[in-house]
């Protein structure tokens, strides 16, 4: 009886090529390491070249030989975000995953280069643009996919379509669980649309259960808990696992959603997930394909 996905479930990645964008810390890092050690050409989307290289010698230490390339990506800033995705066009001969990690938790109110509330912009917008930007390279090979990174968040999410750019009001909290909510959301518009075109890419989702990650950093006073806390949480690379699974279990399936398996799905190994009936919606998730392509200027066709 299977008691859960891990990194020991990865299998042979040789000759497959991975963009896990955030890739230079957490969950990133962890996912990009696994890979690398199972022959993958793993790409690194991060904004520090100097942040992207510090996390390759780390993996290199571990894995020599990996096959690994930065390439620079800033979520806030959709200029970045096409740059990105035509050096990955350019430069690589393949594309077969596109780990969407990057991601900010409840900082104070930004805007983004392109004046989106920072959490919607780089957590929803960034993502999508750069979804929608690869997906001929994805489809060009026989089996693509796109991971797209969630959250336990996403349960108590609304999407405010009345004020998208927090203008009227700022709640950390509920424009993160806002961004987490649109992240699953176009997961499953983003996987019907392919089904549909009878696409061979595929779309799956994954979220981290509580991990130790840097993600944390806008916490303030709650973070004097941590220390506390941690037994409780996911490691790092524990909370890469659903990830892992989304992006390399042969049994994956479009639309799936995976989490940890433990405590309400805080952590442990990987399996299939629960989403809300809101994530599930399909008006609403077409009504947020259509504002998030109408904010982007990414409208991918099928």
């Amino acid at each position: 009886m299977s008691t859960g996905f891990t990194d020991r479930d990865v299998p042979d990645q040789s000759g497959r090529t991975f963009l896990v964008t955030g890739a230079n810390t957490g969950l990133g890092l962890e996912t990009a390491r696994v890979l690398a050690a199972r022959g993958a050409r793993v790409l690194l989307g991060c904004r520090s070249e100097a942040r992207a290289n510090e996390a390759m010698r780390s993996i290199e230490a571990d894995h020599s030989g990996s096959d690994l390339a930065f390439v620079e990506l800033d979520q806030a800033d959709l200029a970045s975000v096409r740059r990105c995705a035509d050096s990955v066009i350019a430069d690589e001969a393949r594309l077969d995953v596109l780990v969407n990690n990057a991601g900010i938790m409840m900082p104070p109110r930004e805007v983004t280069t392109d004046g989106f509330e920072s959490q919607l912009g780089v957590n929803h917008l960034g993502t999508f643009a750069l979804t929608g930007l690869l997906l001929p390279k994805l489809a060009a090979g026989d089996a693509g996919r796109v991971v797209i990174t969630s959250s336990l968040a996403h349960v108590q999410g609304e999407i405010d379509f009345d004020d998208l750019a927090a203008d009227n009001d700022y709640s950390r909290q509920a424009r993160y669980q806002q961004s987490k909510l649109a992240n699953i959301l176009h997961m499953y518009e983003l996987d019907r649309r392919l089904q549909a075109a009878e696409s061979t890419t595929i779309a799956v989702a994954c979220h981290p259960g509580i991990a130790d990650t840097e993600l944390a950093r806008h916490l303030g006073p709650l973070k004097l808990l941590l220390p506390v806390l941690r037994p409780f949480f996911n490691s790092a690379a524990q909370g890469a696992w659903p990830t892992l699974q989304a992006a390399t279990d042969p049994n994956a399936s479009g639309g799936d959603y995976y989490g940890p398996t433990k405590r309400g799905e805080t952590s442990g190994p990987s399996a299939k997930a629960r989403s809300t009936s809101r994530a599930r919606d399909p008006e609403l998730a077409r009504r947020l394909w259509d504002v998030s392509a109408e904010l982007t200027g990414v409208d991918p066709e099928f």
